[in-house]
């Protein structure tokens, strides 16, 4: 819904009448230019303002033991969130993920849930266009208490030839249980065609409860394809 809504973020406001659509959106680049936007030339004469997004989506019982995360991938600009009526919190400005735990917010017993998103393009916000609205994917996540979090895995390179590349990794491993639990980390390299040519298993690490341990590894690729911009090979 363009414009201001009162009362949108509660579960039970009645949106039957807003636009169904699919995310990613920019609701700004369906409007007509305007030589008077606030936006100005570097947002392209077009007007940005206030939007709302709502989803209604249900969880059932397998649900019930895990970890549940919002994460947005893109959303323009000064987001704020809300699940069930219950806000999460505020993101300023637009260019940058950001994501929420939800689990103490929804219900996983196949009852709707809801989740409301404000946004605010108070413009003019930038030197180019930007856009207004969910611009990129949202995800929801199911994680084990036992998990890798956000941005949890970190590589380096530290030497580096035509012959052989050693390579260091860095995984944070997160326990939301009630306990200590043991884990272990694999981490495997796949070449461009999907081939693994390398892998390592940790040694196994106790790690507390509400803890997050971090796990070091090392792996070396023979004979790795070096990235350039005439050959731009990727590993994973």
């Amino acid at each position: 819904n363009r414009g201001d809504v009162t009362n949108a973020q509660t579960a039970s406001f009645n949106d039957s009448t807003w636009r169904g659509l699919t995310l990613p959106h920019d609701w700004s680049i369906e409007l007509p230019f305007n030589k008077s936007s606030s936006a100005g030339s570097g947002g392209g004469y077009l007007d940005g303002g206030i939007g709302w997004y709502r989803k209604t989506f249900t969880l059932d019982s397998s649900y019930a033991n895990k970890r549940i995360l919002i994460r947005f991938d893109g959303a323009y600009m000064n987001s704020q969130v809300w699940v069930n009526g219950t806000s999460l919190g505020i993101r300023p400005y637009g260019y940058i993920s950001f994501e929420y735990d939800i689990t103490s917010n929804v219900t996983v017993d196949g009852t709707p849930n809801v989740i409301a998103v404000k946004l605010n393009n108070n413009q003019p916000t930038s030197r180019w266009y930007s856009g207004s609205g969910i611009y990129r994917n949202v995800w929801l996540l199911a994680l084990n208490p036992v998990h890798i979090p956000s941005n949890g895995v970190f590589l380096t390179t530290p030497t580096v030839s035509s012959t052989s590349a050693s390579i260091t990794v860095s995984t944070d491993v997160q326990n939301q249980s009630t306990s200590s639990q043991s884990a272990t980390v694999t981490t495997t390299i796949y070449d461009a065609s999907g081939a693994s040519v390398a892998t390592n298993t940790s040694a196994a690490s106790t790690i507390a409860a509400n803890a997050t341990s971090t796990v070091s590894q090392s792996l070396t690729v023979a004979n790795p394809q070096l990235w350039s911009t005439t050959s731009p090979t990727l590993y994973q």
